[in-house]
């Protein structure tokens, strides 16, 4: 066979795993942080009996491949589509306008596109007792990385919670989700629904959390009005930096550093603050804007800008907040 040929000639390691069957993720001498979001591409419509020993190399004929992704079915043929994902966007970016459309045999032109990367599922109908530690435990058999598990009151079902997961790489919660719906990690006996985490869903989840008393806006988003965010101070605000690092130090994360920098004073005495909150053991930092009102005489605007944070990286934990 042409591709157990190509293998042994070029060496390269093929490892097939819950449908999929992946090179590299880092390759051999790769050396450094996985590529940055947007470096993926999607590739579909591939002829059935294509493999590897084709699609690699012309995937790499156009930028250095970090991971090569070819989905399988259990008879061996590939199920018409792959992920390629580069060791930067300029090459992702590359291989679209190259590589879109190409005919990889007479009459059979591939799609490739960006890749959406979602890491987010949602799992509805839990039962109402079920705890988020238990459901951590069983979802580690699922896949790895996951990076926070979120419970809501079920919008759709009576007596029922709904999961939001929240995972390191697109790749991990594509193999989350293709265990969990074909039934290999069982969580409960009752039925459940596993999804792609919709936009419409996430914002209904949103829009019925309880609001800070502060206005969270991440990088890159224009603040509201400072009239239109004066919310009555939280009860669950007075302890959440006790909470959050007693959290951090739960999950050996290392204590939290706070970095804020007031950028903007009105009048009426609402402060708009930069925030960057550090955990030494995750990913990537916390950062954003940020309102708030220095309403009590003495007290300082940065901690209640750091109270404001603390309650959302909380949440983006996963921490039930009662």
């Amino acid at each position: 066979m042409a591709l157990l040929a190509w293998v042994k000639e070029t060496g390269i390691n093929l490892v097939q795993v819950n449908g999929q069957r992946r090179y590299g993720g880092p390759p051999p001498g790769w050396v450094g942080d996985p590529p940055p979001t947007g470096s993926e591409v999607f590739i579909g419509k591939l002829p059935q009996d294509m493999y590897e020993n084709t699609l690699i190399p012309l995937f790499q004929s156009v930028g250095k491949l970090y991971e090569f992704r070819l989905m399988m079915t259990f008879s061996g043929l590939n199920r018409g589509f792959a992920y390629a994902k580069y060791s930067n966007r300029r090459s992702a970016t590359v291989a679209i306008t190259a590589l879109n459309n190409f005919e990889v045999q007479e009459g059979c032109a591939i799609l490739v596109c960006k890749s959406t990367e979602k890491c987010e599922l949602s799992i509805d109908g839990l039962a109402t007792s079920l705890r988020r530690k238990h459901l951590e435990a069983m979802l580690q058999e699922a896949a790895e990385g996951i990076l926070s598990i979120t419970l809501y009151p079920s919008p759709y079902w009576k007596r029922a919670q709904l999961a939001v997961l929240k995972y390191s790489s697109h790749r991990a919660a594509a193999m989350a989700k293709k265990s969990l719906m074909e039934g290999n990690t069982r969580i409960c006996e009752e039925e459940m629904r596993v999804d792609w985490l919709k936009p419409d869903l996430k914002q209904k989840l949103r829009s019925s959390e309880e609001k800070p008393s502060a206005i969270w806006v991440p990088r890159g988003m224009s603040p509201r009005s400072p009239k239109q965010a004066q919310v009555p101070l939280s009860p669950v605000l007075c302890n959440v930096l006790d909470r959050l690092d007693a959290l951090c130090r739960r999950r050996c994360l290392g204590t939290p550093l706070f970095f804020t920098k007031c950028v903007q004073a009105n009048p009426n005495g609402w402060l708009q603050f930069w925030c960057q909150v550090v955990i030494p053991a995750y990913p990537v930092p916390f950062s954003g804007f940020m309102w708030v009102r220095q309403d009590v005489p003495g007290a300082s605007g940065h901690d209640k800008a750091k109270d404001a944070l603390a309650l959302q990286v909380l949440r983006i934990l996963g921490c039930q907040l009662t």
